[in-house]
């Protein structure tokens, strides 16, 4: 299966004010004031740099280094599942994964060690640092955030499971949820159908037109689904059915800012 973009720009390293106490005794059921997306709305995806919103756009995903787009729905992204490259320092040793030979598992395409979810203690350490930047996100003002390399498990050595990966966003759902601010699913359609269990609201994927996986989205999250597509063909495959129930763009692959070389941002 093709792999989540995985790619975060900025370098916000928010130190943890928070404890795996606090996280791990959440409640993982939506919260009466979260603010679901606008379905089938304008959306662009400017997680490689912000500006401003070309006409159009209700829904503005950026890097939770950013502000958000005024009086748009903005979704805070964050790379909650790996590393950044160059930022394992920034995690303790034991957090990072590693095979038997004491080796760190890295993205392959994205150069980014992977984060070790496989003990509850783990995971709950990891979310709090992750719950950090969620109160970033919450204090700018977003309406909801989108952990990215929900699918890390699928780059782990057979070292991760869906079960791990679940736990542990059933955390980041539940202090989101506490924040008033909604949870998406990113990517991973094996694990749509598991979405109310796990606490997630809405879906942003990725190439789900080029890889014809639209509606296994949209069904489990009742087409509350924000698609960025990254070539032409998937844009031809997935507009005509679907450019009237999701959100759909064309962006380029490293979602550079408006003005840069190589942007690309189409529609329907």
């Amino acid at each position: 299966m093709h792999r989540s973009h995985g790619k975060r720009f900025a370098s916000f390293t928010a130190a943890s004010a928070l404890t795996a106490g606090m996280l791990a005794a959440a409640a993982a059921p939506a919260s009466a004031a979260v603010t679901l997306p606008p379905q089938a709305a304008g959306f662009d995806y400017q997680i490689g740099g912000a500006y401003t919103p070309p006409s159009g756009v209700q829904i503005v995903s950026r890097d939770v280094s950013a502000a958000p787009a005024s009086g748009k729905y903005n979704i805070c992204y964050l790379n909650a599942f790996q590393a950044q490259e160059g930022a394992d320092g920034d995690w303790p040793s034991d957090l990072l994964l590693r095979d038997s030979n004491g080796n760190k598992v890295v993205d392959p395409d994205w150069k980014e060690t992977l984060l070790d979810l496989r003990t509850a203690d783990k995971r709950s350490r990891v979310a709090a640092k992750v719950g950090s930047w969620i109160d970033t996100c919450a204090s700018k003002g977003y309406q909801a955030i989108e952990p990215d390399n929900y699918d890390s498990y699928s780059r782990s050595k057979n070292l991760l499971t869906t079960t791990h990966a679940q736990e542990y966003i059933k955390l980041l759902s539940a202090y989101a949820h506490g924040k008033n601010l909604a949870i998406a699913q990113k990517n991973t359609p094996e694990l749509a159908g598991n979405r109310v269990a796990n606490g997630l609201d809405f879906a942003v994927t990725e190439e789900c037109g080029e890889y014809e996986e639209c509606a296994d989205y949209a069904g489990p999250f009742n087409n509350r689904v924000v698609d960025v597509e990254y070539t032409a063909s998937g844009m031809s495959k997935g507009c005509p059915e679907w450019k009237s129930k999701i959100s759909m763009v064309r962006r380029d692959l490293y979602v550079v800012p408006q003005g840069s070389s190589g942007y690309v941002r189409k529609t329907c």
